[in-house]
């Protein structure tokens, strides 16, 4: 690998690891409070940013989330993307526990 490419490179399983442990830290075994929501979703982008920034990476990060009451409802999502497939990429990472669904999707932007 040549230097410094390695700053470059999306690291899936860090970057699914810090968002997982963010989810963990607010939601953990938390039910689901609509009046919550607000608090938990900026402490969780507090969390993920702070903790991807510390990737030291080249990167820009877009961390979209969707939390939502686990009920029986069907819930569908789709992103599309026009970026450089070499430099840029994506991590989705699908958490849940008895009453909340939680989708996180981070998408690495090559800030150079």
């Amino acid at each position: 690998m040549e230097e410094g490419k390695e700053q470059h490179i999306f690291l899936h399983d860090e970057v699914s690891y810090i968002i997982k442990c963010a989810l963990d830290d607010v939601l953990g075994d938390k039910d689901y409070q609509q009046n919550k929501i607000n608090v938990w979703k900026s402490r969780i982008f507090e969390i993920s940013l702070h903790l991807l920034m510390k990737l030291n990476k080249s990167s820009k990060y877009l961390v979209s989330l969707i939390i939502m009451q686990k009920n029986g409802a069907g819930l569908h999502s789709a992103s599309s993307c026009y970026w450089n497939n070499i430099k840029d990429d994506k991590c989705i990472v699908k958490w849940e526990n008895k009453t909340i669904y939680c989708i996180v999707s981070v998408f690495g932007l090559l800030a150079i």
